[in-house]
């Protein structure tokens, strides 16, 4: 069974390289690394990166990062994804001492194409994470897509991935929200039904509502769109807030998610496909809310496979 520590990591493409490093420091409040020939290493945490920014023709989401829970399930893991057919690629030593992690593997989702990746023991950098717009953000959140494939791809993460799902709504299913088993966050992926396979948001955990409200003043000062809230959702509980990148990929600060233990967890719930589940508080997003982001293969991947 795969039991994952937590969502380590994300790959965005952007077209403006040094714009969207500027964003995600002083807007999001993310903490600078280091970079090299094609990456931009940023961290919301000890750990040495939760996103990496490349440089690309269009924005989207290249490439996800699943810490496992324990260093010595790599190889199990690795064989049972061989046996599943995903075909997964171990990465070679100066490989992963360029990520500044251990063991790593990657394959592709066999229906949107992203490319997500497995590791263990991501180096820890010596000074706390320290926010550069001073929010207090606590850890990168979740991940959610749109796809025509929502019924494919949830079967695929619970059944093959081993992810739980928290809740779902809609007669016909509409929405999923899943955690990374045994992590306690009442979804670290979700996914939404749509016409294509696109990324909806990425989202961020900040410690107080007061992180919420502040950055709502900040975006207002810096001209920087508002695409959703401040709300509450009613699926996990949280508040909300949603914003754009400089591509106009949506930013979600979240505060206040339900949690879950392993053990006596609650049953997942059929929820109502309304405005209402969306947001408690009544909110409409904008039109610009989750249109930008294509879901991309990370083309690294086929490197690693030469």
């Amino acid at each position: 069974m795969i039991r994952y520590k937590k969502l380590g990591y994300v790959v965005l493409s952007v077209t403006d390289l040094e714009k969207s490093l500027d964003f995600y420091v002083n807007v999001v409040g993310l903490q600078f690394v280091e970079r090299d020939n094609e990456n931009v290493y940023l961290r919301s945490s000890y750990d040495h990166h939760n996103l990496i920014l490349q440089q690309g023709p269009e924005p989207g989401l290249k490439r996800v990062g699943w810490e496992l829970e324990k260093a010595d399930q790599f190889q199990d893991v690795f064989n049972y994804l061989t046996d599943k057919g995903l075909n997964p690629v171990e990465l070679s030593e100066k490989e992963t001492q360029k990520l500044a992690q251990g063991r790593t593997l990657r394959f592709n989702d066999p229906y949107v194409g992203t490319t997500y990746e497995f590791y263990v023991e991501m180096m820890q950098l010596g000074l706390p994470f320290k926010p550069s717009n001073g929010a207090n953000i606590e850890t990168l959140l979740h991940v959610v897509y749109e796809s025509p494939y929502l019924e494919e791809i949830t079967d695929f993460f619970v059944n093959t991935l081993n992810f739980k799902i928290s809740d779902f709504s809609g007669r016909e299913t509409n929405f999923v929200w899943l955690r990374a088993f045994p992590n306690k966050w009442h979804h670290t992926f979700a996914v939404t039904k749509g016409p294509e396979n696109k990324l909806n948001h990425l989202a961020y955990k900040v410690s107080t509502v007061d992180d919420i409200g502040i950055q709502v003043n900040r975006l207002k000062e810096q001209g920087v769109p508002i695409l959703f809230g401040p709300g509450r959702h009613h699926p996990s509980g949280s508040i909300f807030l949603y914003f754009a990148d400089p591509d106009g990929i949506s930013i979600e600060y979240s505060q206040g998610m339900e949690e879950f233990p392993e053990e006596g967890a609650r049953e997942p719930r059929r929820l109502e496909p309304s405005k209402e589940t969306i947001d408690e508080w009544g909110g409409t997003p904008e039109p610009a809310f989750g249109q930008v982001g294509k879901l991309l293969t990370d083309d690294s991947l086929e490197t690693v496979k030469k």
